[in-house]
């Protein structure tokens, strides 16, 4: 029997999950960013990497047809994204009912103009949703069911009036959380053959269509082998399909880790700080790391470490979330925009108005302020943007500087204005170094762990002189 092992990253706004097999590669993902139950969301993500993990392992039986042939890449590309439909479907529906029997509960005088004006509103996003994950690959741009229902909610809701506004927004509040909160169980098989079913829909449509000229050479190329051989593929994979729902995930050994790490019902050996989990992540991707900064939902963290992965020294903000995640999910809050909108905003900017604070606290009335004297709202969230990395950069001086290859972890990595400030100011006080950003930023706590889970290495952090935590600023 084939061995897994699993690392949870139980984050103070999102939770991770990784499975690896025994030659340490990844073979499922989980996230999410529930957060009233870390219990529930330890759950949810660990549920979640087990079925990515199938969907790879079925992917697998293929790989020398994909190597080989180019409608087998897209078309695992397109049913992937079809896949993660179905399951954001099954959630929403969910939701849906919450939704509506929250609105037929009010005791508003105009209830029944709220349920039409909520019916009106699903049943816009829906099919916007739906063809945002079929066709512009939704689910690898946002992994989190909130923030994809929200952003579209949000929008809708502002066209029903004033007098709509308070309680479709109040009835989505009291939803989206028990929604999140819900174990939804998935039929793998049954999601694998819907999502089948669609894209056979999808490229019959394909058929007729001809080069609009809007696309590269290559896009066309891959779409007509697909669009041409797509049944030969669905047909390899209908062969696989029985084998992998009855193949047993068998986790031999797990390791929980992040700021709830405490709340995981795990044995004490199977516990680790997040700051030894993304050392030890991020060296696994990129061996030569020397230096990780990770900017996490709750605190900031610089971190050195030697050949090995192991840490070596740390300086860190915990004492309040200021430049973290919280602060973003604030700031953001604050302009009415979504976390995935807070970058592509920023670097709009024709300057970086100057910060005073970044301090969660203080940061809303200064916004507020700015905004009054007529401050334009991309100068103002660069200015955000670039105060948060100050901070971090003089973290990272104090834990020795920036040595070798540095690498850039966390779900903040994921923000672009950010991602700019980190390049540009390692840049200008260490010269020219590698500079790692890789795609599963926000999993190296989970990865870290699952490695640990591995190895079974028994290791601590430093203490005296090499440990060394900021104080608030």
């Amino acid at each position: 029997m084939k061995k897994y092992y699993l690392g949870i990253d139980l984050g103070s706004t999102t939770s991770k999950a990784v499975i690896i097999d025994e030659n340490d590669k990844i073979v499922g993902r989980g996230i999410t960013n529930t957060r009233a139950n870390y219990k529930v969301a330890a759950d949810i993500a660990r549920e979640e990497a087990i079925y990515d993990a199938r969907f790879n392992l079925l992917q697998q039986k293929i790989d020398k047809n994909l190597v080989e042939k180019p409608e087998f890449k897209k078309y695992m590309k397109d049913l992937r994204s079809v896949f993660q439909y179905g399951q954001f479907k099954r959630r929403f529906d969910s939701l849906e009912k919450l939704l509506v029997a929250t609105v037929q509960d009010y005791t508003y005088a105009n209830k029944a103009t709220i349920l039409e004006k909520l019916r009106e509103i699903l049943n816009t996003i829906k099919p916007q949703i739906e063809h945002e994950f079929i066709n512009e690959d939704l689910g690898s741009r946002n992994q989190f069911f909130r923030d994809i229902v929200s952003e579209k909610y949000n929008a809708e809701v502002e066209k029903k009036g004033a007098e709509n506004f308070e309680p479709l927004m109040l009835a989505f509040d009291k939803s989206i959380t028990p929604t999140e909160n819900e174990m939804v169980q998935y039929n793998f098989k049954e999601l694998v053959l819907e999502a089948m079913k669609t894209l056979d829909e999808k490229y019959k449509g394909l058929a007729d269509q001809q080069e609009d000229g809007k696309h590269e050479d290559w896009y066309y190329a891959e779409l007509n082998a697909v669009k041409n051989n797509y049944k030969n593929v669905e047909f390899t994979l209908r062969d696989h399909i029985e084998e992998i729902v009855n193949e047993e995930i068998n986790i031999a050994k797990m390791t929980g880790t992040g700021y709830g790490r405490a709340l995981l019902p795990f044995p004490e050996d199977c516990i680790k700080s997040e700051i030894l989990c993304h050392a030890f992540g991020a060296h696994a991707v990129f061996p030569n790391t020397r230096t990780v900064l990770d900017i996490g939902g709750q605190d900031t963290k610089a971190i050195q470490v030697d050949s090995h992965g192991l840490v070596t020294s740390f300086h860190m903000n915990d004492r309040c979330a200021a430049g973290c995640g919280r602060y973003l999910g604030y700031i953001a809050d604050e302009f009415g925009l979504s976390l995935n909108e807070l970058g592509p905003e920023a670097n709009k900017a024709t300057k970086e108005t100057t910060i005073c604070s970044t301090c969660t606290v203080f940061a809303g009335a200064e916004v507020k302020e700015l905004l009054h004297n007529g401050e334009e709202r991309p100068n103002i969230l660069a200015g955000l943007h670039k105060a948060i990395i100050q901070r971090a950069m003089s973290l990272i001086a104090r834990s020795g500087g920036v040595k070798n290859e540095f690498t850039f972890t966390g779900g903040v990595a994921r923000n672009e204005a950010i991602v700019k400030y980190v390049k540009q100011m390692v840049f200008d006080s260490y010269g020219e170094v590698t500079m790692n950003i890789h795609t599963d930023s926000i999993f190296m706590g989970a990865l870290g762990g699952a490695m640990f889970a591995r190895r079974n290495i028994n290791t601590d952090l430093p203490t005296t002189k090499d440990k060394k935590e900021a104080t608030a600023e």
